[in-house]
């Protein structure tokens, strides 16, 4: 029988749209940021890690990016901003999904930019990329090959996967009680055994692996800092107890990835070894591409109309 659908779950309670932007920012990226800069911004870092990911897929203008478990449209519209490609966005998650196609219509790329309510497993169209941030952690480890067989059925011959999660360093086989409970209920952390022996039952090859240890740490630790300089706010939309267990959440998941098991992965995967360069050089020098194109003056206008 068909295992149930891998959510993205809203945490503790179905957030109104604002209290988002209150720890995340205006663009709404929530999951890990990439310091490049320590001492930096949370927006900048999370402009670097989009450019990151983009870089690693390896897009051309005029290809098909499937972008699983789509959030707030982020991810999709700068891939279109940048490389003027068709992006179909999926998740579970109604108000992300209405949210981000607001965006795209703001931004006059609805025609290209499109994000569904729908399973990933009831996709059957084939894509030149498929990009997955964030939302692994939510398949659940007895559903990994079911979710690599199918990504593996949506991608063309030639085409380049990359999936970025939250994992551990060890193989635990469970995730705490509290935060199944209270913050991401089903969710499951892989470790890169875990993932790594299910790629290859399912017939990908690993272009790359990129293991990112602080970089969560330092996002956690901004978002603690926002959402307690608006703990007045947010406790007005709630209440104390919902501040303070929030608080606890961000708090202690800064530890795990600053002190503990905690890490986050970024795997690129593809069916033809020769998909991607032999060497990496072309990650970095097309993140950097993205990020001068990004300063440039004629795309903050379409940056603002997009966020």
């Amino acid at each position: 029988s068909r295992a149930p659908p891998a959510k993205i779950v809203e945490p503790l309670c179905d957030f109104p749209r604002l209290s988002y932007e209150l720890f995340l920012g205006a663009a709404r990226q929530y999951t890990m940021a990439y310091w490049r800069d320590p001492n930096g911004t949370l927006e900048q870092a999370q402009l670097d890690k989009k450019a990151l990911i983009a870089a690693k897929l390896r897009i051309e203008p005029g290809m098909r990016v499937l972008d699983i478990g789509s959030g707030w449209g982020g991810f999709g519209l700068f891939l279109n901003r940048h490389y003027g490609c068709e992006v179909l966005g999926v998740s579970l998650a109604p108000d992300q999904v209405r949210f981000a196609n607001e965006r795209a219509e703001a931004a006059g790329v609805a025609d290209k930019v499109k994000f569904q309510l729908i399973d990933y497993r009831d996709v059957n169209s084939q894509f030149d990329r498929v990009a997955s941030v964030g939302m692994f952690e939510h398949v659940g480890l007895k559903n990994y090959d079911e979710y690599f067989s199918k990504t593996w059925d949506l991608l063309a011959p030639d085409g380049v996967m990359l999936t970025h999660t939250i994992g551990r360093l060890r193989q635990s086989g469970a995730t705490d009680k509290w935060n199944r409970k209270y913050i991401f209920p089903g969710h499951y952390l892989p470790a890169v055994s875990e993932m790594s022996a299910s790629l290859e039952r399912t017939g990908w090859e690993i272009a790359d692996l990129e293991m990112m240890r602080y970089h969560y740490a330092y996002t956690l630790a901004e978002w603690y800092r926002r959402a307690t300089l608006h703990r007045e706010e947010i406790e007005q939309l709630y209440d104390a107890r919902f501040f303070r267990m929030w608080q606890f959440y961000l708090a202690g998941a800064e530890q795990g990835f600053r002190h503990g098991n905690l890490v986050n992965f970024q795997f690129q995967t593809v069916k033809r070894r020769d998909a991607v360069p032999n060497t990496r050089d072309y990650i970095e020098a097309e993140m950097l591409r993205l990020l001068a194109a990004e300063k440039a003056p004629e795309w903050h206008l379409e940056k603002q109309a997009a966020e």
